[in-house]
């Protein structure tokens, strides 16, 4: 059920299925998509017993800002905030998280500096903080090449391409970071609707300009910045995910990610698939949800 909450900063909204009194499992979307990434996965979870949470993230959907004068900022700090207070208006005092791509960087950052709020983590690309001081240093060539859409989008042309053709941008980027994946137009066009929230485009923007240190990020996040740029450790169990045809991740996916987590750990690779895994392997991404449950014990059944 669609539901909207007030975060202080965002009116957040967002899905609410299952018990209330349930194991809460918040899952996380990335960029460009949306909560139906999910569609497939979470009534597998709500017929366990879990709680399943989904927020639309800011500039998406239904989601919108209280003030007018509040920074468009995308920074990672301001995405693992609107998690943790989301997670404390709605009185959810610990969660299993998981979540790919945006989404995935929230959810590891609120378990490197919250892990008493963290049960567990699913992460779609292992270890997923952003190292800012360190984006001037280049990658391999074939790993650069796909971030063309980064580096587009740091212009004033870029941001005006995606203003103007956002539908027909978003899809390609689709179809290049999944090449394996055959959606409909039906599965483009209902999560479509949410890159139509005014503050998409620049939420978007500066999200991809502050990571290489090209704007300022909002002052109120400057200290968890701060902290982020020393790549914490994340303590909490994790299954970290990659689907073998990504066409973003770089080369290798988060197999050397192993030393950026001190305790359970375990990696696994998802053949013929993507970008967007809960929604090219929902049954695999379920998967991983239910064994890290069991892993921390969180549902009696088990």
């Amino acid at each position: 059920m669609l539901r909207q909450i007030d975060t202080g900063v965002l009116k957040l909204a967002y899905l609410d299925f299952g018990k209330k009194d349930g194991n809460a499992i918040i899952l996380l979307h990335g960029f460009p998509y949306d909560v139906h990434a999910y569609d497939e996965v979470t009534p597998v979870l709500v017929e366990k017993g879990f709680r399943v949470v989904i927020p639309y993230l800011r500039g998406y959907g239904p989601t919108t800002f209280v003030s007018t004068s509040t920074l468009r900022s995308g920074q990672q700090a301001a995405l693992a905030h609107d998690l943790l207070s989301m997670m404390d208006a709605l009185k959810i005092p610990k969660a299993i998280l998981a979540g790919y791509d945006w989404g995935g960087r929230a959810a590891c950052i609120v378990a490197a500096l919250w892990p008493l709020r963290v049960q567990a983590l699913v992460s779609v690309g292992g270890y997923n903080i952003q190292n800012i001081p360190k984006s001037y240093e280049p990658q391999k060539p074939e790993n650069e090449y796909r971030y063309w859409y980064q580096y587009y989008l740091h212009s004033e042309r870029g941001k005006a391409g995606l203003t103007e053709n956002r539908l027909d941008f978003c899809r390609f980027l689709w179809q290049l970071w999944s090449p394996t994946w055959k959606f409909t137009d039906q599965e483009f066009n209902q999560t479509a609707d949410s890159f139509n929230n005014p503050d998409f485009v620049n939420v978007v923007t500066h999200s991809y300009r502050h990571r290489f240190g090209l704007v300022s990020g909002d002052p109120a996040f400057e200290e968890t910045e701060n902290l982020l740029s020393n790549q914490l450790k994340i303590s909490v169990p994790v299954i970290a995910m990659d689907g073998q045809e990504d066409g973003v991740a770089p080369l290798g996916g988060s197999s050397d990610h192993r030393g950026y987590f001190t305790g359970f750990f375990e990696h696994r690779i998802i053949p013929n698939a993507g970008h967007n895994l809960p929604q090219e392997a929902p049954i695999e991404f379920v998967e991983a949800i239910l064994s890290i449950a069991k892993v921390v014990k969180v549902d009696r059944r088990y």
